[in-house]
């Protein structure tokens, strides 16, 4: 079941936008009410959304449907005035890895799925900052929220330099999940379902509790990411405050677009396999090149890339697929492939978006042997972790990402974390070499 959360029984959408002069992010996010959100995309615009007007949650395997018959509900009642494309109403949110999440710890407050419409958000575009009040509810009119619109203007526009960005909080101690000798038994064993032809490949993750030696400011480390991982999709959620336990705050710095559409353009691309970068120049280069021409690299690769070429031609009249190339990061570099299409009829979303997860780049192929085999070996709940992030309009248009590189904050513990591709040469030890080098991209950020 889904469900729509507005505090009334009729709804009633009011959206009203203006140009604001730019605070920072930094100050917007830090005076912004919970639950909080910051979406940052190459190419789009940067969001920042301050509380909740609504809130759209969903669980189980038809949770996708139910999120979009909600969200058209809500955005069928809307009276919008947005100034500019790129201000105008969203639902942010995401979804939960599988579809019965079994909300355990630190997932406590996480539904299968849940997105937020806004109740003030700032927006940083191309064509100048924007300033967007929304309500819902039988009580929404213009007037109410020009008025709000007016107030929180003059607050935005009145917020204080925050400062400089502050240290790293330090990382005191490290609980892991899955023991060495654990993960090693763990990964043969998927490999022997792999020769054996139970499996093609299976992405296998760990979880990694770091205890803070204070608490985390999300504002300075999101930019502080967005320093380190400017191609990268940022992005935060957070669920509905607790008055029982601390806020949390689950946030990354993602390379892994799942899917974009607008009109019938559909953008994606396949992201797997995964090298570290040189000290010097030459040797980032020679890494790179070993790595296009890695053949365990490759074979997950081209794994990944032919399904999401299947996976898509059902809804498209063509995809096409661009060359082959290494996308460089701060701490490592991924084998990539931009893949394209042109839907054959209109689409929502998030009917791509159920299509194509789990890409056997974070789940495996055949997906339910990889789901299967996912949940017989990883000894911790994936919560929303690799799992579609991202927002919808009214229109059916939207864009998210996999929320990869990322953590679930609360209070003064943050658990990170990070997977890899298992295929039939792959061996224990490396691929627990590359789930701590992909740790580093967090870990960087915490550590003093």
């Amino acid at each position: 079941m889904a469900s729509l959360r507005t505090g009334e029984m009729e709804m009633h959408l009011v959206s009203r936008s203006v140009p604001v002069s730019a605070p920072s992010f930094r100050a917007v996010l830090r005076a912004a009410d919970a639950p909080r959100t910051v979406w940052s995309a190459p190419d789009e615009a940067t969001v920042v959304g301050s509380g909740a007007a609504a809130t759209v949650t969903a669980d189980g395997p038809d949770r996708f449907d139910r999120i979009r018959e909600a969200a058209e509900e809500l955005f069928s009642s809307g009276d919008v005035h947005a100034g500019t494309e790129a201000a105008r109403p969203r639902l942010f949110g995401g979804f939960a890895f599988h579809a019965d999440s079994t909300d355990g710890s630190p997932w406590e407050d996480f539904p299968g799925a849940r997105f937020v419409f806004p109740r003030v958000q700032v927006t940083y575009a191309e064509n100048g900052t924007w300033l967007t009040v929304n309500a819902v509810g039988p009580d929404a009119n213009a007037e109410a929220v020009e008025e709000r619109l007016a107030r929180e203007r003059e607050r935005i526009e009145s917020l204080p330099d925050p400062g400089p960005v502050s240290d790293p909080p330090g990382v005191v101690h490290r609980r892991r999940t899955t023991a060495k000798d654990d993960w090693n038994a763990g990964v043969n064993a998927a490999v022997e379902r792999i020769s054996a032809g139970d499996l093609r490949k299976v992405v296998l993750a760990q979880a990694l509790a770091a205890d803070l030696a204070s608490d985390l400011s999300v504002p300075d480390i999101l930019d502080r990411l967005g320093d380190s991982y400017p191609d990268c999709y940022r992005f935060l959620v957070e669920p509905e405050p607790d008055a029982d336990r601390p806020q949390a705050s689950f946030f990354g710095a993602t390379p892994e677009r799942l899917v974009s559409l607008r009109g019938r353009t559909v953008e994606t691309g396949a992201l797997a396999g995964t090298t570290g970068r040189g000290e010097t120049p030459a040797e980032d280069e020679w890494l790179a090149r070993e790595l296009l021409d890695d053949e365990k690299n490759v074979h997950e690769h081209e794994l990944v890339a032919e399904t999401i070429r299947d996976q898509l031609a059902p809804f498209a009249s063509s995809v096409n697929t661009g060359d082959r190339c290494v996308k460089r990061l701060a701490t490592v570099q991924h084998l990539w492939t931009p893949i394209t299409a042109t839907l054959a009829t209109s689409e929502h979303v998030l009917s791509l978006v159920e299509a194509l997860h789990p890409t056997p780049a974070v789940g495996g192929l055949p997906p339910e042997k990889a789901l299967e085999t996912i949940r017989d070996t990883e000894p911790f709940d994936r919560g929303w972790y690799a799992a579609p992030v991202g927002w919808i309009d009214a229109a059916g248009y939207g864009s998210f990402a996999v929320a990869l590189r990322s953590a679930v904050s609360r209070d003064d513990t943050t658990t990170l974390f990070a997977g890899v591709g298992v295929v039939e040469d792959s061996d224990p030890d490396r691929e627990w070499d590359e789930v701590q080098l992909k740790y580093r991209a967090l870990l960087d950020e915490l550590e003093r």
